[in-house]
């Protein structure tokens, strides 16, 4: 039997999370942490991966196989993401425009941060209704390795002027831990990456596969909290445009209305600014208690705000 050289499997337990210790990622005593331009077409090409491996799970036999090899990159510790509704304001105790609120501070707070300069999931489907450019932003300390050929490193104006660029684009933030992003961008996990991706429903892998997802993995994508989304029945016109948007299936048409399951719901917001009777709503009750709650469950899982320690180098 042929024994891969120790680097490769210290690597792969490294990226599975296996052990106390996080070598950066090297074949052969090669650093891999460096990415050129290519790479970016490279990840285009082989992203149906993704997205084909969640349907994938659904099939009978092999599916919760291929469930459980995925499992260890979408554990509680490794996956946990919520969506930034992108409506204009949110109805509660006072109006507030939440993307600014949540990501402008985030920004703020953030180490370092970086633009990378494709987004994968648009380039694969060559979106033609969003910019392939419209890149995901990526903060932490761990952006600082990087590679400057596939990501532009950014101040925090330059990065929150790109946010807006994205929100006005009708592009629905994504926030959280990815642990296969440390992978993917060639960052040694410690813990020090925070992915701001922006999703758009024809092309994100987890607006196309969310649903096909094994039930704990989706239950790691988490509604903001408190946030509500109501049908006002009387304008609505069930065209059913809202139930082909949701990307859970968390709308049905029951007896004559739409009926919305809140225990599948992730609060997108994208069945909101998708209505064309403007017959769906957001209301958070608490604005600050929910900015809290998800800096909170972002802080228990990376470190986005502070410098690397002598240590960590």
């Amino acid at each position: 039997m042929v024994t891969p050289p120790e680097s490769l499997t210290l690597s792969f337990r490294s990226l599975l999370g296996v052990g106390k210790t996080s070598p950066l990622l090297t074949f052969a005593g090669v650093d891999m942490s460096r990415r050129p331009e290519w790479w970016l077409h490279v990840l285009a090409r082989i992203w149906p991966i993704t997205w084909k491996s969640a349907m994938a799970t659904q099939w009978p036999v092999i599916g919760g196989l291929i469930a459980k090899i995925a499992l260890p990159l979408m554990s509680e510790r490794n996956f946990n993401v919520t969506h930034i509704p992108i409506n204009a304001e949110i109805s509660g105790v006072d109006s507030s425009y939440l993307p600014s609120l949540v990501l402008e501070e985030l920004i703020h707070r953030s180490a370092h941060r970086v633009i990378i300069k494709r987004c994968t999931c648009r380039d694969e489907r060559q979106c033609n209704t969003h910019s392939i450019e419209a890149g995901c932003i990526q903060l932490g300390a761990g952006t600082e390795e990087i590679d400057p050929r596939i990501a532009t490193h950014v101040s925090k104006e330059e990065a929150i002027a790109h946010m807006r660029t994205c929100v006005a684009d009708g592009l629905v933030p994504m926030i959280g831990r990815v642990k296969v992003d440390n992978l993917i961008w060639g960052v040694r996990d410690r813990g020090r990456l925070l992915a701001v991706c922006f999703c758009c429903r024809c092309c994100c892998t987890v607006l196309n596969s969310g649903r096909y997802l094994p039930d704990d993995v989706a239950g790691r994508i988490v509604r903001l909290k408190g946030l509500e989304i109501h049908t006002d029945h009387q304008k609505c016109t069930l065209c059913e445009t809202c139930m082909d948007t949701c990307f859970m299936g968390a709308l049905t048409l029951e007896e004559g209305r739409i009926v919305r399951d809140n225990n599948l719901c992730k609060g997108c917001g994208l069945c909101v600014s998708g209505c064309p009777e403007k017959a769906i709503f957001p209301l958070i009750v608490d604005v600050d208690e929910a900015i809290a709650e998800l800096q909170d469950r972002i802080r228990n899982r990376i470190n986005f705000e502070y410098p690397f320690n002598p240590v960590e180098h």
